[in-house]
């Protein structure tokens, strides 16, 4: 039927994007001369004061999910919480580096399946000297109190990119929900108007009416979700908005059952992070990455 070849042929391509993205990140690697390379790597200074704080007390003795708590702003009882991130020296020399790629003739992927622009952040071999230590050293010890059912604790990969809404490209975002275990989107900036983020219902316990809330944007701040939580983006009305998306995986939670088809996954061997995905080998556990066959 035509239905079951339009699955196929997705299928077939989704097995052909790793492949693309290393062949584009070698090129990248290659040929591309960076505007600002000083933010390709992780230093404190990128880091709001408030949000190292956060990350002092997380990582202190007797730190418990009541005290972090009020660091942070709470979003009804959806588990949606807003925490400064970066700087804002930090968030317009980013920008201003992402824009010189997107300006330049190197080849690019799409971040996702709904967004057409934006930025595949391994491709710019952001993943090691950025993204890693940015995850371990001081996501975690937040999503470990905030999300431990989730594997807060224990979040070994992620998958790391920059959405780009503006009026003539990507003007919004439609219901879903993340690959991912739990989500950190930060407001990069530039100037813009409207388009806030909307949270429906968890999506193994959706409603007859869900109650939706709107999220607003704060510029250089996050917000940290359930990946499970579905949401989407209205509409902006003027400028441009960009926008860190981090998808971030725990192979603990997803070995057991897939986010994506709601079984025991059936895997197929990926390069690098792939889906988060690990199989274990006799007693070791295997050092690949793996991605469901679905």
């Amino acid at each position: 039927s035509v239905v079951y070849l339009q699955i196929e042929a997705e299928v077939q391509r989704r097995k052909q994007l790793i492949h693309q993205s290393v062949e584009r990140r070698a090129i990248i690697s290659k040929c591309y001369k960076p505007k600002h390379p000083e933010v390709y790597t992780l230093q404190d200074s990128f880091l709001a004061p408030e949000f190292l704080e956060i990350v002092r007390f997380c990582t202190s003795p007797g730190a418990d999910l009541q005290g972090l708590l009020c660091y942070l702003e709470s979003f009804s009882d959806k588990r949606i919480y807003r925490l400064p991130v970066f700087t804002e020296e930090f968030c317009q020399a980013f920008v201003d580096e992402l824009e010189n790629f997107e300006q330049s003739d190197m080849p690019k992927g799409r971040p996702n399946t709904m967004n057409n622009y934006g930025v595949l952040l391994n491709e710019l071999g952001m993943d090691e000297p950025f993204l890693t230590p940015l995850r371990e050293r001081f996501l975690q010890p937040i999503t470990a109190l905030l999300y431990p059912e989730l594997g807060g604790a224990c979040l070994d990969s992620h998958k790391a990119f920059v959405v780009k809404y503006s009026l003539h490209e990507d003007l919004d975002l439609s219901s879903h929900y993340d690959n991912a275990e739990v989500t950190l989107n930060v407001s990069l900036g530039k100037e813009f108007t409207e388009g806030n983020l909307y949270f429906g219902d968890f999506n193994q316990d959706p409603s007859p009416v869900p109650q939706y809330i709107e999220v607003e944007h704060v510029a250089a701040r996050g917000l940290l979700h359930r990946g499970g939580q579905i949401h989407g983006a209205l509409p902006i009305a003027s400028g441009e908005r960009w926008n860190l998306i981090v998808w971030m995986r725990s192979s603990a939670i997803r070995n057991q059952l897939c986010p994506m088809c709601n079984r025991k996954p059936e895997l197929v061997e990926a390069e690098g992070f792939g889906d988060g995905f690990t199989e274990a080998l006799g007693e070791e556990v295997a050092q690949t990455v793996n991605l469901c066959a679905l």
